[in-house]
């Protein structure tokens, strides 16, 4: 299968090798501070670190191995069950009111990565997961195996991972969407097959299968085969997120599951693509399909992380705390891509 030409998202790095750009001290506390990392606040123990030190920074959601250095997180983040096994999760917290985003540790204390340099991702080096969370409480179908080549996973990096997508899309077309709280996922019709995969696995056609509800309900089956014979296409992938009774919490109150489109990867002659916001309205419209609500659409990018992390708070129309908002790059499918997410915070301390 075509690969993507030069729009490849970023991976997230769970764990890697990162600098204290600012220490913030915390009123009323003796032995613990604030580090800002990246574009997050993490608290640190007073003293253990200056401004331009670097350490190993666990990013949230990192599922951390049984191991005597993690020890001091059991009493907060120790868990253990059937999807993750034995470990500690990092996870969004206060302490002393203060919001703390991930874990950061001295470098010295890990010789396995001796030699490691800034910006490094050593996530397996260290034998870091990521927490999975079971996205839905009935069975979203039978595993057949792993997603197609060309079908891509949809984890869009978070905007505090890497500050610097905020001067890449500075002055550029671009548009904010609303993440909502579900599963992801994904139609493709690649080589003339139809299928649907979850964010990991691809799914056997069932009816009773959650990853197949948007094919059938949305009669994509005649549909696409049909819109790609008159298009220019090779091939279509179809990302969306899967929500509804049953999945998550419901936080948009629905009474049956629905999808809501938020990407697409087209195949044409240059290869794969991701297609921008005229083009993804374009094959919505033409399939008669939903998409994520687009919150603002516009030409000259200008926000800040701090106007973005305010952003990110609201409600969906249910009244309940959304997810975050996913910013992308509006212009020419030419220009290099830049997608990523912001989360509420006020959604993760709830969740959390």
């Amino acid at each position: 299968m075509e690969h993507l030409e030069n729009s490849e998202r970023a991976e997230r790095a769970l764990a890697s090798i990162q600098e204290v750009l600012n220490i913030i001290p915390i009123d009323g506390a003796d032995v613990i501070e604030l580090a800002v990392i990246q574009g997050w606040q993490c608290v640190i123990k007073k003293g253990e670190f200056n401004i331009g030190d670097t350490g190993v920074f666990f990013e949230v959601d990192s599922f951390l191995p049984i191991d005597e250095r993690y020890e001091f997180t059991r009493k907060t983040s120790y868990r253990q069950n059937e999807y993750n096994g034995e470990g500690f999760r990092i996870k969004t917290i206060r302490m002393r009111g203060i919001l703390s985003q991930g874990l950061f540790m001295p470098m010295f204390i890990f010789p396995e990565i001796s030699g490691a340099h800034l910006g490094d991702d050593v996530t397996d080096l260290l034998g870091v997961k990521k927490w999975v969370v079971p996205e839905f409480a009935t069975s979203g179908g039978i595993a057949k195996g792993n997603r197609p080549s060309g079908v891509k996973t949809s984890d869009e990096i978070r905007i505090q991972s890497d500050p610097s997508l905020l001067e890449a899309l500075i002055g550029k077309p671009y548009y904010i969407t609303t993440k909502l709280d579900g599963t992801s996922g994904t139609v493709y019709y690649l080589q003339g097959e139809l299928g649907a995969c979850s964010r990991n696995y691809d799914i056997t056609e069932g009816e009773d299968a959650l990853y197949w509800k948007p094919i059938f309900k949305y009669g994509l089956v005649d549909k696409i085969p049909k819109y790609i014979e008159k298009s220019s296409y090779g091939g279509l992938v179809i990302i969306g997120e899967i929500v509804g009774p049953g999945i998550q919490k419901n936080r948009l109150g629905l009474t049956e599951p629905d999808w809501y489109v938020f990407d697409a990867i087209v195949f044409d002659v240059a290869g794969g693509r991701y297609a921008k916001l005229a083009e993804l309205k374009m094959i919505t419209d033409e399939l008669g399909l939903k998409m994520v609500p687009v919150e603002e659409a516009g030409e000259d990018f200008n926000y800040s992380m701090e106007e973005l992390l305010e952003k990110a708070k609201g409600k969906y129309s249910s009244g309940k705390d959304k997810e975050g908002i996913v910013v992308r790059s509006a212009g020419e499918a030419a220009i290099k891509d830049v997608s990523f997410k912001v989360l509420n915070n006020d959604f993760l301390l709830k969740e959390e």
